[in-house]
């Protein structure tokens, strides 16, 4: 694949990930159109390819799905949020104790360093516990390679989730790819392109996703503008952020990783599992079905959790609000779990 021109590894890639993509779609398989060209890009970055998504076309993408969030949001979703606080602080602090048992577990019994354990099994966002890694003496690389993984069984097993979960819902509504467009659109784009902007400009961790999706929230739900995202832009965006986790999986840090592999893959699963058993409680306790709390309490990134969500009977709301939460939660005690993982857990394994 390495000796392909690069037009010849774009050719490939969009084939083939239309391909599976429209394959899984057919099939009715949740968020289709993220798994499949996360599936071809994770095959062909093993493969030697050398093309790569520019970060601002990821942050585009991100800003589109904010605008595309909007869309759900209304204050009931605070309401249940309110009502409910104590209930919903319990399974934020459980979520965040979970991936600290992980991120302890995992140094404990690897020859990874603590800071890079710790950081690599926050589930926060991927991009951003990543950019918060290095400045705590962690490997940047391997923390990169431990958050993608997780980012690609998580959203592996949250769409199988989905999938079952909908196969008693009858056929779903036929989708409109190319709906006439109109001012809305043109509205649509100014709120995503100043969000993504001014997240970037103020540092906001996922602040090209989170500042459309409360500014075009706002407007929506006070009658201002309703938000207009076409189908065909929202495979688009689906598309290149698919891209933009699988081709991160390249063969050089895939070996640095191999040591420790059978562990980050342990301890990613485990966390996945906690977080399915506390959604199933979340269940008895409050108003939500499963497929949405197991969504909400997923130890994934905003972006997929959401591309999922929207491709299911899930209320997206709830579970957007849920992953902010935990977000900004990771992001303030994240460098004390850190600190306090890299004192007390010492490996076992040298």
């Amino acid at each position: 694949m390495k000796h392909l021109p690069l037009t010849a590894q774009w050719a490939v890639l969009l084939f083939c990930s239309l391909a599976v993509g429209f394959t899984l779609q057919y099939y009715h398989f949740p968020a289709a159109l993220l798994i499949g060209p996360m599936l071809i890009g994770v095959i062909m970055a093993l493969s030697g390819a050398a093309i790569d998504i520019p970060p601002r076309i990821f942050i585009g993408c991100q800003s589109v799905l904010g605008c595309m969030i909007a869309l759900t949001l209304s204050p009931s979703i605070l309401n249940v949020l309110i009502s409910d606080w104590p209930m919903v602080l319990v399974v934020l602090v459980m979520t965040l104790l979970a991936s600290g048992l992980s991120g302890w577990l995992l140094v404990r019994f690897s020859s990874l360093p603590g800071p890079t354990g710790a950081w690599g099994s926050s589930p926060g966002g991927a991009s951003a516990m990543v950019a918060m890694a290095g400045e705590f003496g962690a490997d940047v690389r391997l923390v990169a390679f431990m958050q993608y993984l997780r980012v690609l069984f998580v959203a592996a097993a949250a769409a199988l989730v989905a999938h079952i979960s909908l196969a008693d819902q009858g056929e779903p509504a036929a989708v409109e790819w190319f709906p006439a467009l109109d001012y809305r659109f043109a509205a649509t784009l100014v709120i995503g392109v100043a969000g993504a902007w001014l997240g970037r400009k103020l540092h906001i961790p996922a602040g090209a996703l989170l500042i459309p999706m409360l500014a075009g929230a706002a407007l929506h739900i006070t009658g201002t503008l309703t938000i207009q995202v076409p189908q065909w832009l929202l495979a688009l965006a689906y598309a290149f952020i698919g891209w933009s986790v699988g081709l991160r999986f390249t063969p050089a840090i895939v070996m640095l990783a191999l040591k420790t592999l059978p562990q980050m893959v342990a301890s990613i699963v485990g966390l996945i599992l906690l977080c399915g058993l506390m959604a199933w409680v979340l269940t008895l306790l409050l108003p939500v079905d499963l497929l949405t709390a197991y969504l909400a309490t997923s130890p994934g990134g905003l972006d997929t959790m959401a591309i999922i969500a929207a491709g299911s009977h899930a209320d997206i709301g709830f579970v957007m609000a849920m992953q902010s939460l935990r977000l900004f939660s990771i992001l303030l005690i994240g460098p004390a779990m850190a600190r306090f993982i890299s004192r007390h857990a010492v490996p076992r394994m040298t």
